[in-house]
């Protein structure tokens, strides 16, 4: 269990060995990573959807940088991006505007999975499009 209380599962990436929680529900998705102060080293986040989709992520009130792989079904990444840490909502601030102000990092095509770890790190591992992530959910 990680200190979110959410269960992990090992992921190999680029070979290495990482442990992400799992995210699996609405709620979950919805919350990601934000409010984190760090994220561990061989830590992160795996998004698990139903079926392939085109997908989004935004970094709605997440305080450190943060890299997200698309992968398709068979856990091939289909692209990456490196999240910058956004402005925090202001005190005057609408929730419907924070949200429209947030950059969209998006999927290049339908994806079934999405892994955040710590930003820079993909490129780092020497992550790429058309390589595999591993990983078998529960």
């Amino acid at each position: 269990m990680a200190q979110s209380g959410l269960s992990t599962i090992p992921v190999q990436i680029a070979g290495e060995s990482f442990r992400l929680e799992l995210a699996a529900d609405t709620e979950t998705m919805f919350r990601g990573l934000g409010g984190r102060t760090q994220i561990p080293v061989r830590g992160g986040m795996l998004f698990a959807y139903p079926a392939p989709r085109s997908l989004a992520f935004v970094m709605r009130d997440c305080l450190v940088p943060i890299d997200i792989a698309f992968l398709a079904a068979d856990g091939r990444v289909l692209n990456l991006h490196t999240m910058r840490v956004e402005p925090p909502r202001g005190d005057d601030e609408s929730v419907a505007a924070y949200e429209a102000r947030l950059p969209s990092y998006r999927s290049s095509g339908p994806a079934q999975y999405g892994v955040e770890v710590a930003g820079g790190l993909l490129d780092e591992l020497g992550v790429r499009p058309g390589d595999r992530i591993e990983f078998e959910l529960p």
